[in-house]
């Protein structure tokens, strides 16, 4: 599967104190690739919230493999795959864009809670192993 793939750029108020991309702002950037991707494959964040689903992020993994600096322009890859009958994983990656060196290799895992607050993966969830 060919994964899905936003450009963003590093903001100055990203940074720390070493000039570099501050490790816990990758969050955010693997946060909005997510959400992104699953409006692409017509997964709406936000609707599924006002159902009662909500998505949740059980456990996140990163590895750290070169650093983002300020006006670096930069790709975050994301692909899906499930892990159980319950949960699924996002595999992610932050290219940078110059050299394409990896960044950050990650795997986000997530599950789905419905309004009684038990593991549920919706229709729209299922759909994304379909493929």
């Amino acid at each position: 599967m060919t994964p899905f793939r936003i450009e963003m750029k590093v903001r100055d108020y990203e940074l720390d104190m070493q000039g570099i991309v501050n490790n816990g702002v990758y969050f955010n950037y693997l946060e909005h690739a997510r959400h992104e991707f699953l409006l692409e494959k017509n997964v709406d964040f936000a609707a599924l919230a006002e159902q009662g689903i909500h998505l949740v992020v059980i456990r996140s993994e990163l590895d750290y493999k070169a650093s983002l600096k300020s006006g670096d322009h930069f790709v975050v890859e994301v692909k899906v795959e499930r892990l159980s009958k319950v949960k699924f994983g996002f595999r992610q990656r932050v290219i940078r864009l110059s050299d394409e060196k990896v960044c950050v290799e990650g795997l986000v895992t997530g599950t789905a809670l419905n309004e009684r607050g038990r593991p549920y993966l919706s229709p729209e969830l299922e759909s994304l192993f379909e493929e």
